[in-house]
């Protein structure tokens, strides 16, 4: 799943279409996507995040333009602004119908992961309406 396929492009803008409006198929588009990056994360191979970063970035570019990345992506995906996206059924939905190789089930652990590594790089304590969230996902 770290190779951005024909396959995963298709899932993730059949995702990105069932937004409303263009923020929220924005914001459908970078967790579908983020998700997918993250999902493929978790392997026992060697990663070549240039190469992987490169392909993902290009998908990005050719989708939404300029001024968008997946570190962008992952960014945002580490603030409040992710929450209605997370929190949305219609996206929870359409996640699981069009991107089933990364089962929903995993989404508060991909989302603990991507804060774990905004961490490292911050340096800063990661708490806030994500963590918050992550946290009421457990006991559920």
């Amino acid at each position: 799943m770290s190779d951005m396929d024909v396959q995963i492009k298709q899932n993730v803008l059949a995702v990105m279409r069932l937004g409303r409006d263009r923020e929220e198929a924005m914001g459908f588009f970078r967790v579908a996507l983020g998700l997918y990056y993250l999902a493929g994360l978790m392997t026992d191979q060697a990663i070549d995040f240039k190469a992987l970063d490169k392909v993902f970035n290009r998908f990005i570019y050719q989708t939404v333009g300029k001024g968008h990345s997946i570190t962008s992506i992952l960014q945002w995906m580490s603030g409040a602004k992710v929450l209605p996206v997370i929190e949305s059924e219609r996206f929870l939905n359409a996640f699981k119908t069009h991107c089933p190789e990364v089962s929903p089930d995993l989404i508060p652990f991909l989302m603990a992961m991507n804060l774990g590594v905004a961490k490292n790089i911050s340096k800063l304590e990661v708490d806030g309406p994500v963590a918050e969230w992550i946290e009421r996902q457990k006991q559920h």
